[in-house]
């Protein structure tokens, strides 16, 4: 299971549901039952509501078998595993269960009345299954979003028990409360020693490594995080495993590859021992010309759509004040090549002659110069940086192939020289005009948080991803979050 974009990921080795999280749990699942019949309900309604008002004449073994298709239908969706507990709540396995599920059962239609050459309606087939599907989906999204609403505000969390070093877990700790909707809180530690006057940011040390399955039964945890750490090794975590298996508590391990995830990584037994195979990234082949052709194919779609308030976004900004409308700037993209990033001017014209005045005042942790109440950015220009809207004119970027829609920050050439031989990675692909430092906290992140953010995509790039990162990113920039 991974636990998220920006965070530490974990490998769940065991899921069940247990003590606070488990009430909710049983309770959001039977609501995710409910409303999977109740749309395939509907889709059936709909099918053959239509049927009749056309005139069509529906025989009553028809309504029988669409009555049996609606008590099919969540029976395909658990076969397909879209009612596990890990697979609800974040991530694209809950989507995937739900299409396979319902794939699954318009393929066993079809096939079966081909081989008993049974006279059912293809409007069951062709229209009321897809429909379902179709509707379940959408109903599936907006339950995530119900439950991501109330993990914001604290409900739906999942107690946790962080073991490991102080680091490792104040990073952890730092994650959760940034991102709660993956509904889990840290409410202890575990430290090698046992230490309990060391500072975790509120979280109580309530034992050491041989502890944790007391602290688990005395604190009612529902989940144990384990983070990577030299005093936990096979045997260790072994023994951990079966202390909290009469529990049924679930045991959350770190890899110590925080980076990597999905596709690149499958377990392999070799030898009796299961073995982590981690894949080499692919950054170009046919995976690379496909993201490259979907880029320049969307970035034309959407200059062609947007020609017109792109114009009008440039008449404003040389209505309001003194200056060209557009803004270029050098920027290194992949492979360290330079290149000229187009973007709307949302600071006064003189803007980099009176940097030198503000370095004092510069509000970021890293390479970069960020000022939240930066005085050399117009009226405008505030407004158009706010919803991202002066970076549109990338597009064309996109369009010559110099960026990507999706991929790390463009860096300004002294940036990149102050870059230390990690960081330097994120050269390997295209910058983005979006990219997962855009959906997790844009200027709130720290430069530490910007740059793991870069280098995950890096490593885990897809373009499913991109369209899971584009997805979101039209969310964060309505409402205007982090930018300045």
């Amino acid at each position: 299971m991974r636990v998220g974009t920006g965070e530490s990921v974990v490998v769940l080795l065991e899921a069940v549901p247990r003590r606070a999280s488990s009430i909710w749990t049983r309770a959001y699942l039977r609501l995710l039952l409910s409303g999977d019949t109740v749309c395939a309900l509907l889709a059936c309604v709909c099918v053959l509501g239509l049927r009749l008002i056309a005139g069509a004449y529906v025989p009553l073994v028809e309504f029988l078998l669409g009555l049996g298709l609606v008590i099919a239908w969540p029976v395909a969706l658990m076969m397909g595993g879209a009612y596990r507990q890990r697979a609800n709540g974040e991530g694209t396995e809950e989507f995937k269960a739900v299409f396979n599920g319902g794939a699954g059962l318009m393929a066993t239609v079809a096939i079966t009345a081909y081989a008993t050459q049974a006279a059912i309606a293809r409007s069951f087939v062709m229209a009321m299954l897809p429909l379902a599907l179709l509707t379940t989906l959408y109903y599936r999204y907006r339950m995530r979003k119900r439950l991501h609403r109330r993990r914001a505000v604290g409900d739906y969390m999942r107690q946790v028990i962080a073991v490991g070093h102080r680091e490792s877990i104040l990073d952890l700790v730092v994650q959760f409360r940034r991102q709660p909707y993956h509904g889990m809180r840290v409410v202890g530690a575990c430290l090698p020693d046992g230490s309990i006057d060391v500072d975790l940011d509120g979280i109580p040390v309530l034992g050491s490594f041989g502890d944790v399955a007391g602290v688990v039964e005395r604190e009612r945890a529902d989940a144990v995080a384990v983070l990577a750490c030299p005093e936990l090794d096979g045997a260790a975590l072994r023994r951990l495993a079966w202390s909290l298996e009469s529990a049924r508590t679930d045991l959350f391990v770190a890899p110590a590859l925080l980076d990597v995830a999905g596709p690149r990584i499958s377990i392999k037994p070799v030898a009796g021992m299961p073995l982590l195979h981690v894949e080499h990234p692919e950054f170009d082949g046919m995976r690379g010309f496909v993201k490259s052709v979907f880029d320049r194919v969307v970035a034309g779609l959407a200059l062609l759509v947007l020609a017109l308030p792109l114009l009008g976004i440039a008449l404003l900004i040389r209505l309001t004040s003194p200056g060209p409308a557009f803004f270029y700037q050098t920027r290194v993209g992949k492979s360290g090549k330079e290149f000229r990033v187009f973007k709307y001017r949302t600071m006064v014209v003189d803007a980099e002659r009176l940097k030198g005045a503000l370095l004092e005042a510069n509000e970021f942790d890293g390479v970069l110069f960020k000022i939240r109440n930066d005085p050399r950015i117009t009226r405008v220009g505030a407004f158009l940086r706010k919803y991202s809207l002066d970076e549109l004119p990338q597009l064309l970027n996109v369009l010559r192939g110099e960026m990507s829609l999706v991929g790390p920050r463009p860096p300004l050439p002294e940036e990149v020289a102050a870059y230390g031989a990690d960081v330097r990675r994120r050269l390997m692909v295209k910058p983005g005009m979006t990219g997962l430092w855009q959906v997790s906290g844009r200027s709130d992140l720290t430069w530490e948080e910007s740059v793991r953010l870069d280098l995950r995509y890096v490593e885990n790039w897809s373009l499913i991803l991109d369209l899971q990162i584009l997805w979101k990113t039209w969310s964060v920039v309505t409402r205007g979050e982090g930018a300045y």
